[in-house]
């Protein structure tokens, strides 16, 4: 049933002019499940997530994101989704506090929701001794951290992570991977876009590989590894998508 379901798609397609991003991607992401992204640079992935956070429409086939229609209903879709993006996008002369307020009243939340929230998510990511200080100069862990809070300030259904632990060091990754462990383990839906084989292997429950804008594989990290024949899953990727470089 649609219910048992975060994300629906069928036949989803993205062309730019005669190129095909994403050619005919049909699959289903759980409720709940943490699920990985995986593809060589120009595999179709970042298309397919911004399809899916309504930043490009499809040119084909059909998408449900928390049970809404991805074009219909792309508002409804946004309000229930919250996206950590790979570089960080938020204002560097504000203050974490400053930051969240600000999102939660894009969001046309009542002050005292926003309040309460905003102190609630600034503990949870253990930025809250920091709350009073420019984002601008906390370091690239800290950045993650606050882009974190900011995508769960209204409470979304459904969290998009993209590359979210590129350019940390050891410490900070294993931070935000255990804080997206955390969250997950509240009933969050995550999706969860990596070039780190180990850290998909470790934290995803569910992984897709994309290549040339197709699926090419779908299933736990065991699955994968049972399936093709390898121990690690970074061996399976290279079997997959084969050695050579991409641009």
């Amino acid at each position: 049933m649609a219910e048992e379901y975060a994300i629906e798609c069928t036949s989803l397609t993205r062309r730019f002019g005669t190129f095909t991003a994403v050619n005919s991607l049909s699959l289903k992401v759980k409720k709940g499940e943490l699920f990985g992204f995986l593809g060589p640079n120009g595999a179709g992935k970042t298309t397919t997530i911004n399809m899916l956070t309504t930043l490009l429409s499809p040119s084909g086939g059909s998408a449900r994101v928390a049970s809404f229609d991805l074009v219909q209903q792309a508002a409804l879709v946004r309000a229930r989704i919250g996206v950590v993006p790979q570089q960080f996008a938020l204002f560097e002369e504000l203050t974490p506090m400053e930051n969240l307020w600000y999102i939660g009243e894009l969001y046309g939340m009542q002050s005292s929701e926003v309040k309460k929230r905003t102190e609630e998510l600034l503990k949870i990511v253990t930025l809250y001794d920091k709350k009073d200080i420019q984002a601008g100069t906390f370091s690239g862990g800290m950045k993650q951290r606050l882009s974190v809070a900011a995508s769960l300030v209204h409470s979304p259904q459904i969290l998009f992570m993209d590359e979210p632990t590129t350019g940390l060091d050891p410490q900070s990754r294993i931070a935000l991977r255990e804080l997206t462990s955390s969250l997950n383990k509240t009933g969050m839906t995550v999706i969860y876009t990596t070039h780190d084989m180990d850290e998909a292997d470790k934290l995803c429950q569910r992984i897709a590989i994309m290549d040339h804008g197709k699926l090419i594989a779908l299933g736990t990290p065991k699955e994968l590894k049972s399936a093709n024949g390898h121990s690690s899953l970074e061996e399976v990727f290279i079997s997959l998508t084969k050695k050579q470089l991409r641009d």
